[in-house]
């Protein structure tokens, strides 16, 4: 379930707000770390959270930036506490897409668009431990289960009662052909997928391999936006050594009119639960 503190959110609207008083002072990045004695880059990794945040760093920030207001700098020194703290996912210790379960615990709505596999919220124990076994061959057991825990739990903003995560999912037929586990894995998982489709706040649709070419044939990645209006809407790239956040409004932009496009191109929910159907009889039949 979503915790009262998220670190990772935390840390962004502190960046956020640092990056605010920086460019009302008319500093550079640069010039702040001149100051300081310490990186540009440590100031940019401040800026953009990407980068734990301590008292201290805001009290010298706030020294440069010549903050007055006592209760602005009380404020900002408990937003930088409270980033400190650790999330539910920190229990299954290091987990390297860290700071996108955090941005996705605190989510509002996620627009994602998968080519290969069915979305990891959506995913049965089954399929996931296939999935993460087969992407993963040189991982422990240990490891590849820890993946599959976290994933679990990831699935609670699913079925939140209070505060469900609003999901629209785009899936590339493959996704649904690609056999993953045996063919009773497969079963089992599009009827999940059926099933959770059904739910008032998930939208599914699948994209047809005769649509030919389409706006998602670059790859995977997934839309965050916020309940909190200070917090910027973020695109999500998956990497295999590292991931990508785009933040800037151009780069958001980009990506929502790709995804409105993929939404338009493909089938619409009522004729992707029937084309799933299909695709399940298809594996019960084998």
């Amino acid at each position: 379930m979503t915790s009262n503190v998220n670190p990772t959110v935390r840390r962004r609207r502190l960046g956020q707000e640092l990056r605010r008083l920086r460019e009302l002072k008319g500093m550079t990045a640069e010039e702040v770390a001149d100051r300081l004695l310490v990186s540009q880059s440590k100031i940019s990794r401040l800026e953009n959270g990407r980068r734990s945040i301590s008292q201290r760093d805001v009290r010298d920030l706030c020294g440069v930036y010549e903050v007055e207001d006592r209760r602005i700098v009380d404020s900002l020194m408990q937003m930088a506490k409270e980033s400190r703290q650790q999330g539910w996912w920190h229990a299954f210790g290091d987990i390297p897409y860290s700071v996108y379960i955090g941005l996705e615990t605190d989510a509002a709505s996620l627009r994602v668009y998968e080519p290969q596999v069915v979305p990891g919220l959506l995913q049965t124990r089954a399929y996931a431990e296939a999935v993460v076994a087969g992407a993963l061959p040189e991982a422990s057991a240990a490891d590849v289960e820890k993946r599959v825990q976290v994933r679990m739990h990831r699935q609670e903003r699913i079925t939140d009662s209070r505060q469900p995560l609003r999901l629209w999912a785009v899936l590339d037929e493959s996704a649904l052909r690609r056999q993953v586990g045996g063919t009773q894995t497969m079963v089992e998982q599009l009827e999940h997928l059926l099933e959770l489709s059904r739910l008032p706040h998930v939208t599914v649709q699948v994209m047809p391999f005769d649509m030919g070419a389409h706006p998602g044939v670059n790859g995977q990645y997934a839309i965050l936006e916020f309940p909190d209006a200070s917090d910027s809407t973020v695109v999500y790239l998956e990497g295999v050594t590292s991931d990508l956040y785009l933040e800037k409004p151009n780069d958001v932009q980009s990506y929502s009119v790709m995804y409105e496009h993929l939404r338009a191109q493909a089938l619409n929910p009522d004729q992707t639960r029937v084309f799933v159907e299909d695709v399940a009889k298809d594996y019960a039949r084998q």
